[in-house]
């Protein structure tokens, strides 16, 4: 169970304005013990929770919350059922806060390699590194400072891991791959899985495939997420690239020598064809589809379900099916394609007439 805390101690260590509330006792709200964090509808009075946007405000008022996060604008609302903390972006002071609050329960990493985990000659592990159950760390591997490596982890041969990253159970990452420091890596994520090469031999009776050897290898850089079963493939000859900040959710997939530039976020099931450059401060909506050897600049953002089959050269936000086109333009065309049939039967008349 997460340990209560005192909404005194969440100002001292996040910052923010408390403020009690009309005729409320100071004192009384710094000392106001928090269970727990919860969102408005159910909270209750050992609650904690936030509004960022003002279309619940509605929620806001009926809240039971010990304490609501919220912005300036909405101060005198929320003072209005009790004690708020005030702070310039609530949900930002709210990632944070789960941060700190995980932080604080999170059950510690037992330092050092469990008894049933295989470590290979040459393997270096630091000291306040924790392998966990049945891993595998190959020869010539590093293992930083605070890394932590869950159950049936597979870390292969001089693979680099940096400091305090952690890995879940079941990571693989592969032969050669390097992984920067404060990484999270979620259950099932594949690092260094071999790129889909292949060369066609034409036979009488059709192609015969032959594989390209994988070469290269994976480079990710500080402060990546990557959620569960994502898989990012090695490269045919350079490596594949990610860079520092890049956030990657479920069941992702990254061809060999992609190269995802600084701060990227891409919802789950976004698949990458190979050799494809996306620039920084990209998004990508689930199931957005980027097509091989293609360029997107920075700050170009794809609606989910997206099909990128050109370069993206300006920044902007892009969607559609049929095909993707700049966001405002396919909405105009979108709509004009729901009245596809009336236009035709309208057309229908005059050609009669």
């Amino acid at each position: 169970m997460p340990s209560p805390v005192r909404l005194a101690e969440i100002v001292s260590a996040l910052g923010g304005e408390l403020c009690a509330g009309s005729g409320a006792d100071m004192a009384q709200v710094e000392a106001r013990v928090i269970h727990r964090l919860a969102p408005l509808e159910s909270a209750d009075s050992g609650s904690l929770s936030f509004l960022s946007n003002p279309r619940y405000s509605a929620q806001l008022a009926a809240s039971a919350a010990a304490c609501v996060i919220v912005a300036p604008a909405q101060r005198e609302a929320a003072l209005g059922r009790g004690a708020a903390l005030v702070t310039d972006n609530p949900y930002l002071y709210f990632a944070r806060l789960t941060q700190w609050w995980a932080a604080r329960n999170r059950r510690p990493a037992v330092l050092g390699v469990h008894p049933s985990a295989v470590v290979e000659p040459g393997a270096r592990i630091h000291a306040s590194a924790s392998v966990g159950a049945l891993a595998y760390i190959g020869a010539g591997a590093q293992i930083g400072p605070g890394v932590v490596i869950g159950s049936h982890g597979h870390v292969g041969a001089d693979a680099t891991i940096g400091e305090h990253s952690r890995l879940a159970a079941r990571v693989t990452l592969g032969e050669a791959c390097r992984l920067g420091a404060r990484a999270v890596l979620h259950s099932g994520v594949v690092i260094g899985a071999d790129g889909f090469g292949f060369a066609a031999e034409l036979l009488a009776d059709g192609p015969q495939w032959v594989k390209i050897e994988q070469l290269g290898a994976v480079r990710i850089a500080d402060d990546v997420e990557i959620g569960a079963n994502t898989c990012i493939d090695r490269g045919a000859l350079d490596d594949t690239l990610i860079d520092q900040g890049v956030k990657l959710d479920n069941l992702i997939q990254v061809g060999h020598n992609v190269h995802i530039g600084a701060h990227s976020a891409m919802a789950g099931c976004v698949g990458i064809a190979g050799s494809a450059r996306i620039g920084r401060y990209c998004t990508a909506g689930g199931g957005a589809i980027i097509l091989g050897h293609l360029q997107l600049v920075d700050h170009v953002h794809i609606t989910a379900a997206t099909v990128i089959t050109r370069s993206i050269l300006k920044p902007g936000q892009y969607s559609g099916l049929f095909p993707f086109d700049d966001n405002a333009s396919w909405e105009k065309n979108a709509a004009t394609l729901r009245q596809l049939h009336a236009l035709r039967d309208r057309l229908r008349a005059l050609e009669k007439k």
